[in-house]
């Protein structure tokens, strides 16, 4: 039987386009289960095997608004041994002005830290290193996950933050390997540049990853 992802959808808070691209890359493998801000109910989470929660659009209020009745049902999942996947928004709402499931590691924009190789939000095909190999990947504002705190690092920035962790079952990454061809179309500077589906296949490996976790 393929384990269950309960995959986080509030279209653009966390994204339509950033769900589809994750159920594309991990579809073959997992079973999905969709809930949004509606409160879910009783005994949701229990045959769940991870939570994730894909990128878009958001800040502190639409936080507030968007998980002021499953916010503490996901925290409790986590903190009961439960897996969660953040990507780029969802990489965010981990941090400890949101969710708090990060022990001493903090969500921050890129832009802001020192030496970066960007200092604009806007989406772009950045410069990474996974797992010891260079690549370039889709990026939009997405964050560094900086601090002290015990953590596997999976992909780091140019500038050498860590941009791909994974810390006890919580697996966090600042770009979008989920992202499709069509996102990649919508900016003239970005055509052409298209991973043709080799970051799905990355995607898949770290949350099979954090599946052993």
């Amino acid at each position: 039987m393929k384990p269950t992802i309960a995959l986080f959808i509030a279209d653009p808070k966390c994204s339509v386009q950033s769900g589809n691209g994750i159920i594309k890359a991990l579809g073959k493998h997992y079973n999905f289960k969709l809930f949004s801000k509606n409160e879910v109910e009783d005994g949701f989470f229990n045959n769940v095997d991870l939570v994730a929660l894909p990128g878009g659009f958001g800040d502190a209020n639409s936080f507030s608004n968007l998980f002021k009745f499953n916010g503490n049902a996901i925290q409790n999942y986590v903190n009961s041994g439960g897996r969660y996947l953040g990507i780029c928004m969802g990489a965010y709402w981990a941090s400890h002005l949101y969710l708090n499931l990060l022990k001493d590691i903090k969500a921050v924009q890129y832009i802001k830290r020192p030496n970066t190789d960007t200092k604009r939000p806007h989406a772009k095909n950045i410069s990474i290193t996974w797992k010891d190999k260079p690549m370039n990947m889709f990026w939009y504002d997405g964050c560094a996950l900086v601090g002290n705190g015990k953590k596997e690092i999976i992909a780091t920035y140019a500038n050498g933050d860590p941009m791909a962790i994974i810390q006890n079952r919580i697996g966090l990454i600042g770009c979008h390997p989920e992202s499709e061809q069509f996102w990649y179309d919508g900016y003239s500077w970005m055509k052409n540049k298209y991973h043709n589906g080799t970051h799905h296949k990355i995607l898949l490996e770290f949350v099979n990853e954090l599946m052993e976790k």
